[in-house]
């Protein structure tokens, strides 16, 4: 292993760069900021260089190679990154945390179909970083990583054998590294793993993790990340037969019904606004919009659907954890999913889930049976871990 410490944690979006410079093992936060609207004239950035105040501006940024270019002149060249790690998120037949050579981006790439939105951005972006920077290691933890435990009973379908063993048809599991950050995080805090946890990463995207014990034993998502709980635009759960009829049936075609499951539905499709961001839907409710809130009623009804699926399961739970932007901010909805759950002995402390915002907290009562919890989550800092014990293995 060489003697550089420094890890690089890149997040590639179409359109976007995000990055955390991490010095490692100390996990010292060095740097962090994002560029939006790559390929246009007017690309807004944002950077923090230690603990100095945000650098913010606008500039053309014609490609991610520009935008990344950039970064790394802002930060004094890249000489001392030991690698740069990803979260990615499927390949097929390949998880935990890997080197991103050419046969696992292939592997990625032939699950372009069932994650658009996440694979293509990815493989081009480590891509970018291999033509750049040729010498520099891109390690990945993949989002699968997390679930790849589960027993059989969780995660087979009910379909025909042969699809499961030729095609790699089963459920998976995403949001890894955020339900590893906060569970690891509250066993901490707890001072034991000994623990049955439901962790709720409620934001753009959401889902629901079942942990015993440290170890992944459900999930709410299927074999994609356009499954599980309404997202912000993705339709989540939705009955493939009810696909079958638009597509052939009624004549929209396939490729009509994938645009619509994947961009014009979730909470966006509920309500009938331009954006399914929950604080949209909030203040759209709160001005008499009944789509608005019926498809917040439906957010909470399929939260809660999936707890209940889990108390069962775990025979009860020791705590219950909210995490990323939604749930570590929207009181109202924290509020909405615990209500009348006395049944389990949960209680929630009124006055202390009002004061938590993006801040670690309990927010159950002292008498409440399962402790209830606000932790930010630290995707990022989970895969500069990874990325720094795979380099030790090297």
């Amino acid at each position: 292993m060489s003697a550089k410490k420094k890890i690089l944690v890149a997040n590639i979006g179409s359109t976007s760069f995000k990055f955390r410079l991490f010095e490692m093992p100390s996990e010292r936060l060095l740097a962090r900021g994002g560029i939006e609207r790559i390929g246009s004239d007017d690309c807004p950035y944002s950077l923090v260089i230690g603990e100095g105040p945000a650098k913010k501006g606008a500039a053309a940024f014609s490609d991610h190679a520009a935008a990344i270019h950039f970064v790394e002149a802002e930060l004094g060249g890249f000489q001392d990154l030991a690698a740069v790690g990803f979260k990615t998120v499927m390949a097929r037949g390949i998880s935990g945390t890997q080197f991103l050579e050419e046969p696992v981006l292939r592997a990625m790439e032939e699950f372009n179909t069932l994650l658009p939105a996440h694979n293509p951005p990815y493989v081009a972006g480590v891509r970018f970083f291999h033509a750049l920077y040729p010498d520099l290691p891109c390690i990945g933890t993949f989002e699968t990583a997390f679930y790849d435990h589960l027993p059989a009973s969780v995660y087979r379908y009910p379909v025909p054998l042969e699809w499961e063993e030729k095609y790699g048809i089963r459920r998976y599991g995403f949001h890894g590294a955020s339900h590893r950050f906060v569970t690891d995080r509250c066993a901490e805090l707890r001072g034991t793993d000994k623990l049955r946890m439901i962790s709720c990463h409620l934001g753009g995207s959401s889902s629901i993790a079942a942990v015993v014990n440290g170890k992944a034993v459900n999930s709410s998502w299927g074999m994609t990340a356009q499954s599980g709980l309404p997202q912000n635009n993705r339709a989540g759960d939705f009955d493939c037969f009810a696909l079958i009829y638009l597509a052939r049936d009624l004549g929209l075609g396939l490729d009509q019904v994938e645009k619509a499951l994947t961009n014009d539905s979730g909470l966006k499709g509920l309500s009938g606004l331009p954006t399914g961001d929950v604080r949209d839907l909030f203040a759209a409710a709160g001005r008499g919009n009944e789509n608005a809130r019926i498809a917040l009623e439906i957010f909470v009804a399929q939260i809660r659907k999936y707890i209940g699926q889990f108390l069962v399961e775990m025979n009860g739970a020791d705590v219950l954890i909210f995490t990323a932007g939604i749930a570590e901010n929207q009181t109202d909805l924290r509020a909405s999913i615990c209500a009348n759950l006395d049944f389990c002995g949960l209680e929630l402390d009124p006055t202390a889930n009002a004061a938590a915002r993006a801040t670690e907290a309990v927010i159950s009562t002292p008498a409440s049976k399962i402790e209830v919890r606000v932790i930010p989550t630290n995707e990022e800092i989970v895969i500069a871990r990874n990325a720094w014990e795979k380099l030790k293995e090297a």
